[in-house]
């Protein structure tokens, strides 16, 4: 028997917002559109509370207060990481840090979606691996700063 994993699904409470957001600033492609029930290329998907509610429980959503708080994170990337901070701060999206440099060497920042949920937008590793090849690090250098097995640093450099 086998499972394949299909997405990962937002409870929102205001599709419209976060359709805004998911949309819009980050750039995301619908793939499915069933109103309360967005599910874009890729893997992701929102869902009106109050219809998830209904379709999972049979009841009226409890706890939306509780959606977001720093208990899930949806993972991006991008190779134009600064274009994107500047296009969030700019519509005044809610910062949790701004960009900065993880021990591995990934750039990377975290903001809040329209319920709290925490989004990450950082580098691509191969574009990470391309960077320090550019600044001058040696391949060995590499891996000892992103921790990335050797021969994936030599195909990163190599294609």
């Amino acid at each position: 028997m086998t499972i394949k994993f299909i997405s990962s699904v937002l409870f929102v409470k205001d599709i419209p917002a976060s359709r805004r957001f998911y949309e819009e600033l980050l750039g995301q492609q619908v793939d499915m559109d069933l109103g309360a029930n967005v599910g874009y290329v890729g893997g992701l998907a929102i869902w009106e509370i109050g219809s998830a509610s209904e379709m999972i429980f049979h009841r009226q959503a409890e706890g939306v207060e509780r959606l977001g708080h720093d208990n899930f994170e949806a993972y991006f990337e991008t190779e134009e990481l600064d274009a994107i901070a500047e296009r969030l701060s700019a519509a005044g999206v809610t910062v949790v840090h701004p960009i900065y440099e993880q021990p591995w060497g990934q750039r990377a920042l975290r903001v809040y979606d329209p319920d709290c949920h925490i989004v990450e937008i950082s580098e691509p590793m191969h574009f990470v691996v391309k960077r320090f090849a550019a600044q001058g690090l040696t391949t060995e250098q590499i891996q000892q700063r992103t921790m990335m097995p050797q021969p994936v640093i030599d195909l990163i450099l190599a294609g």
